[in-house]
């Protein structure tokens, strides 16, 4: 399948902005189950000042804001060739050992309330139905709602709320795996919808590493593995490590973000 997208981050400082610089993860992965048609980055407020693949793979590019700026605005857009690997992703690994994906983070902290829910996944024979069956019951005990939780929230939290969003879901699910000694990581990127064009987010899953397969992805807050409707874009411990964007700044000035996100066959 052949997806367009155009996402659009727009930072709003209520005074002049003396120094700041942005992480930028915006650009699609090279991996099999996608390929990049075509993909560009435009800076409007700032200039990016240099770019790398960081420990994890994901292709980060180092945005510097205009000095006295007050609008900064990352357009992201290309085409991206998709496949469907019915949520395998497969032996992919880079500088990141997989024990370092058994590590929990402040984020992923796994309290009684997931531990109680992971107990006994590892032992199953089928850890792959197993995983599935995880998925499935963190979505039934905190259902996706929107404004229960926000971007702080760590994985314990949210399940204890009872509700969350896809952010919470792989965070939750990434807590779980670990906490049963699986190998877990969170992943960022954009998802194709059947009923609309226009997002005001991108979205994120989980992957679980099964020995002999590899990496395998379970979107969480649709209840699927990740097919031909998903492009990928970064990964990491949880979702700090694969914000699409995050920054610094010096000085006082209040910030305001707007975010939208197009995605297209």
């Amino acid at each position: 399948m052949q997806l367009q997208i155009r996402h659009t981050t727009t930072y709003g400082y209520d005074r002049p902005v003396d120094y700041a610089l942005q992480k930028v993860r915006l650009r699609p992965q090279k991996v099999a189950v996608q390929s990049i048609v075509d993909w560009d980055i435009s800076v409007s407020g700032g200039q990016i000042e240099t770019h790398y693949e960081d420990h994890y793979g994901n292709h980060v590019d180092l945005v510097n804001v205009d000095p006295g700026a007050t609008k900064v605005q990352i357009t992201a857009q290309g085409t991206v060739q998709t496949h469907d690997a019915t949520g395998v992703l497969g032996k992919v690994y880079g500088c990141a050992p997989l024990w370092h994906f058994k590590q929990d983070t402040p984020a992923t902290v796994a309290g009684p309330a997931i531990l109680d829910m992971a107990g006994g996944v590892a032992a199953q024979s089928d850890r792959i139905a197993a995983l599935h069956d995880l998925s499935a019951r963190i979505l039934s005990a905190a259902p996706y709602r929107i404004g229960a939780t926000d971007s702080g929230t760590a994985a314990e939290k949210a399940l204890t709320l009872g509700a969350g969003v896809c952010q919470d879901h792989a965070q939750i699910f990434v807590a779980a795996a670990r906490s049963e000694g699986i190998p877990a990581r969170y992943v960022s990127g954009y998802l194709m919808m059947n009923d609309r064009v226009d997002q005001d987010a991108t979205h994120a899953w989980a992957e679980a590493h099964v020995d002999g397969l590899g990496w395998i992805g379970f979107d969480v807050s649709n209840g699927v593995s990740p097919d031909e409707k998903y492009v990928r874009i970064a990964v990491g411990r949880d979702a700090r490590d694969a914000a699409p964007t995050e920054g610094m700044r010096l000085g006082d000035a209040a910030e305001h973000l707007i975010v939208s996100v197009q995605v297209q066959q």
